[in-house]
Order: C-alpha cells, then sequence, then structure tokens
C-alpha cells in the first residue's frame, strides 16, 4: 500500500484566458420574451422589441430627439439642480446619489424640460428620465414641470409632459411631497385658460407624479404595458387582503376602466400627439 503513497496527484495545465476582442454592448436580452436582439436592430427600432413589442425605456434624451422636430428643442432652467436641503443620509449620502446620478445620465435631475414643436407645431416639454434616481420627483423636478406648463400659459401653447417615475423623492422627504399640489395647481391655470395639456404615461409612472399631474391631462395616453399607479400591487394586496386580477394597473386594464383615454404605441406617438395638437388648436379656433 505504500506505493500510494508515491503516486504524485497530476497537476492540471491552466487554462489560458481569452480575451474576446468582441466588443460589448453589441446584443440585448430582452427582458419580456428572452430573445436576444442586436442593439443597433433595437435602436433602429426605437427601442421595442421586434418579437414581442415590449417598450424598453428610454432616456430624457433619447424621448426628446424622437418626439420633437430635429434642432426645435430649446431647453428651460437646464442649470437647476437641488441642494440637498434636509442634509439626507441612507445607505449613502444624498450628495453621493446625486453625483453618481449625474455622472451616469448627463442631466442634473431627473427632468428635462423645454420648447420645440411636433410637425411643425410649438409645444413646451416636459419629461422625466427613470435613470436619475428612478425619475423621482424633487423639488427641481417639481420646478422644471411646472416651467413648462407655466410657459405654456406664457406662450399660448400646448404643454405636454411625459412621465416616467416611481414618484416622490424620499430623500427630499415633505419638499418632494409638496410638488405634487405644486404641479397641479400649475395643471388647474392652463385649465383656466384653456390651454390644452397632454399627458404621456410611461413604465412605470407611479407614486406622487401618478397622484398629481400625470393623470390630469386633457388626453392621457399611456404606451403599451406601462405601469401605472400609486401604490405597488403587493401594497394594494396587503391593505386589502385579497389577490388583484391579472395585469392589474398596465395600462390595458386602466383603459378597460376609464383611467386613460388611448394607448399609443411608441412608433405612432408622434403622429398622434400631432393629431391631437391640431384637434385642440381647432377647438381653440
Amino acid at each position: 500500500m505504500r506505493w500510494f503513497d508515491t503516486v504524485k496527484s497530476p497537476k492540471l495545465k491552466s487554462a489560458k484566458r481569452v480575451v474576446s476582442n468582441t466588443p460589448s454592448g453589441l446584443w440585448k436580452k430582452c427582458s419580456n420574451c428572452g430573445e436576444i436582439i442586436q442593439s443597433l436592430k433595437l435602436v433602429d427600432n426605437q427601442n421595442v422589441c421586434p418579437y414581442c413589442n415590449h417598450h424598453f425605456r428610454l432616456t430624457a434624451r433619447e424621448r426628446i430627439d424622437g418626439l420633437l422636430d430635429e434642432n426645435s428643442f430649446r431647453p428651460l432652467k437646464d442649470n437647476y439642480a437641488t441642494k440637498d436641503p434636509l442634509i439626507f443620509t441612507d445607505k449613502k449620502p444624498y450628495k453621493e446619489r446625486l453625483v453618481q446620478a449625474r455622472e451616469k445620465t448627463g442631466n442634473l435631475d431627473s427632468v428635462l424640460c423645454g420648447l420645440g414643436s411636433i410637425e411643425g407645431q410649438k409645444v413646451s416639454i416636459a419629461v422625466m428620465d427613470f435613470q436619475f434616481m428612478g425619475g423621482s420627483m424633487g423639488v427641481v423636478a417639481g420646478e422644471k414641470v411646472s416651467a413648462a406648463m407655466d410657459k405654456a400659459l406664457e406662450e399660448k401653447i400646448p404643454a405636454v409632459v411625459i412621465s416616467c417615475s416611481g414618484g416622490a423623492r424620499m430623500q427630499e422627504g415633505i419638499l418632494s411631497l409638496m410638488q405634487m399640489a405644486k404641479t397641479s395647481a400649475a395643471r388647474q391655470r392652463l385649465r383656466n385658460a384653456g390651454i390644452p395639456y397632454i399627458s404621456v404615461l410611461t413604465d412605470p409612472t407611479t407614486g406622487g407624479v401618478a397622484a398629481s399631474f400625470a393623470m390630469l391631462g386633457d388626453i392621457n395616453i399611456a404606451e403599451p404595458n406601462a405601469l401605472i399607479g400609486f401604490a405597488g400591487p403587493r401594497v394594494i394586496e396587503q391593505s386589502i387582503r385579497q389577490i388583484l386580477p391579472d395585469g392589474f394597473q398596465r395600462s390595458e386594464f386602466l383603459l378597460d376602466h376609464g383611467f386613460i383615454d388611448c394607448i399609443v404605441p411608441r412608433h405612432e406617438l408622434k403622429s398622434k400627439l400631432s393629431f391631437f395638437l391640431k384637434m385642440f388648436g381647432k377647438e381653440k379656433s
């Protein structure tokens, strides 16, 4: 048996690490159907899956570039940035979160607003960016949405707001909740003056944003299968102690129950907005 003691275990040859020269980001997996899609093909298709029609989220800049006429966008209040009014810290300081979000998106906050045109028709527009802290609404975001509406009132042109948000920004506490009243009051001024306001709800539109200006449009448009609601389904089920129906809080469910006016695929959104702008223009004249 001593023979076994003299046998040495063979050493495995270390595998050589193969360095791939293939660039990253050429392909993207659809989170809905699981198909692998060429990134360029997805961009050409306005970030809509060609296999299942899943609408990927867009940045605020991508929204503006896709909806407004070329080179027509003129930003408003683009130098506004929050200053951490509550000096808030959870797992990390709020200031650090802001720095990371600004580096990631290239924006100072979660909303871009300004003036532009859609098929030649002037509009004042505000667009929320989910990549900036979940599109949350803080003091600056509320100010920008209100500014877009006030500019529409001043210029006597329609206002368009595209929502994509998880709700109020908890790091700004009660100050963020105040934006619900502020934006709703700005919307009411438009109504009193007879200025059209079109709200576009994308995935997701929840929390304080859904509970304020997002649902107050003269026309409320939603993208397909967008999550829209105030509290999440799990919180609601725990509160009412009932199982919610399938598709609850999705665009199609809300359309069936009268919460929104229409569902418009991304490819048709610009032409549909143009149609409504012309319709409101005729009514005004």
